[in-house]
């Protein structure tokens, strides 16, 4: 179960004797991805739908999204969300642009039928998303889609999936995912979930607390009460747990936090300052900054034995740890040059090497979950910048920068970072931003109140 919306069930219509069993993010997928694919299109097929999303500039894809059928009534109006959540998605992203309705010159009856391909050009869709709603007898949705290139004329994907009822908004998260997957080649991010800082009340009295929300910004909770001060929440690799700081009474301490249940573990009381807890790729330690007189040095606890690892002793302020991909390295940000600069070493400790060189001071470094970049705020000329750097300095861009910029996390596909900016002002306060790794299509993200720290989760198990 994932956050209350297990059963997600899909299947194809291939023969069983292709059939096969894998898990996808809390679904049971039976065979190919595809459900029976169709051609019917006399028409020489032209060259198939492509989207090259490692181009500098990349030209959103037209694609059309018409309302999926209902089965019913009570059906239609969750089929019609379903399909707005679907191309809200896909607009979001940036990668493509959904055609107007009021455009369509076939209306979509069945998604059983294959489209009129030559109406779907003449408003220059590229490709087709087609579906539909019913309810079972069991009282269960059962939502199948097909995506079609319009272009060459043929289906590209399709699944049936059977979910309860208040599992919609997720479907619609998934089929989205499938629909990203096939025209780009790469893995989506929809089905995913964000923790971060939640700000209400006056500036000098702010209150703290933990909120965490669909990417869309759907489905706001709260996980914490605002009786205590809130810091760096980060989410376990492949669970839907986060581990955080808090500062309640007494000294700060590093908390587990189970999101679904509630349950909440104490990671340790630390003499001094705790900073920047983060989980290890395989979620079995958690790596952070704890303060030692005016320093502060890198320490791991692995999460059975509750047993401290040193890694870095310097005389200088060693802070905001965070692990490679493939658990390897480490990069962290410290003082020890002078002013705060991004570096980089082995997760067990010993040498560093500096990968920042440019003008001003670099901290929040986070490693992207496909491991080619890392992402880091710079601070500089009274500015504060969002940039990506390769894990060895070179190819460093900038993607934004602003006011006060600060705290990228990265989606779960590595392809689009979210961040904070406080605008400031007497009675301003900080709201979150995403924005490609290319630096395009930065877009505030909604949440009820000011917003700070986020941190992106894995898809969704």
């Amino acid at each position: 179960m994932v956050n209350g919306r297990s059963d997600l069930r899909a299947r194809s219509s291939f023969p069983a004797a292709w059939e096969r069993m894998t898990t996808r993010r809390g679904a049971l997928l039976l065979g190919s991805a595809a459900l029976a694919g169709v051609l019917i299109d006399p028409r020489p097929a032209a060259a198939a739908v492509n989207l090259d999303i490692t181009q500098a500039n990349v030209q959103p894809l037209p694609i059309a999204v018409p309302d999926f059928v209902g089965g019913g009534p009570d059906d239609s109006d969750t089929a019609r969300g379903v399909t707005q959540i679907i191309a809200a998605n896909l607009k979001r992203c940036g990668l493509f642009a959904p055609i107007d309705p009021a455009a369509y010159i076939e209306k979509i009856a069945s998604v059983d039928a294959v489209p009129s391909f030559p109406d779907w050009r003449a408003i220059n869709a590229q490709a087709l998303v087609t579906g539909s709603m019913t309810r079972q007898s069991d009282g269960r949705l059962s939502t199948e889609f097909r995506l079609w290139d319009v272009v060459a004329g043929k289906q590209l994907d399709g699944q049936q999936y059977f979910t309860t009822p208040e599992n919609w908004r997720r479907i619609a998260h998934i089929i989205s995912d499938d629909i990203y997957e096939k025209l780009t080649g790469e893995k989506g991010y929809f089905d995913s979930r964000v923790v971060f800082v939640d700000e209400t009340g006056p500036k000098e009295r702010r209150i703290k607390r933990l909120a965490i929300m669909d990417q869309d910004g759907a489905n706001v909770r709260y996980l914490t009460r605002g009786d205590e001060l809130v810091l760096t929440p980060r989410f376990a690799p492949s669970t839907q747990e986060i581990t955080y700081m808090a500062y309640g009474q007494g000294e700060p301490r590093v908390y587990l936090l189970n999101i679904e249940t509630g349950q909440r573990e104490i990671v340790g009381n630390f003499p001094g300052m705790s900073f920047a807890p983060r989980f290890s790729p395989d979620g079995q330690r958690v790596i952070m900054s704890l303060q030692e007189g005016s320093n502060s040095n890198i320490f791991i606890m692995d999460l059975r034995s509750k047993a401290m690892t040193r890694l870095t002793d310097t005389q200088a302020i060693d802070t905001s740890p965070c692990y490679s991909p493939n658990g390897a390295q480490i990069c962290f940000e410290s003082d020890r040059g002078g002013h705060p600069q991004i570096y980089v070493m082995a997760a067990s400790g010993g040498a560093a090497q500096r990968i920042s060189f440019g003008d001003g001071i670099y901290s929040t470094p986070v490693w992207s979950p496909s491991g080619d970049y890392i992402a880091f705020t710079r601070q500089a000329e009274g500015k504060f910048a969002i940039g990506v750097m390769k894990p060895d300095g070179s190819g460093e861009r900038i993607l934004t920068e602003g006011f006060h910029n600060e705290g990228p996390t990265f989606a779960p596909n590595g392809r689009v970072i979210m961040f904070f900016r406080d605008l400031g002002g007497a009675t301003g306060g900080p709201s979150l931003f995403t924005i490609d790794i290319a630096g395009r299509n930065e877009q505030r993200e909604p949440t009820p109140s000011f917003a700070s720290d986020p941190a992106w989760s894995p898809l969704l198990s």
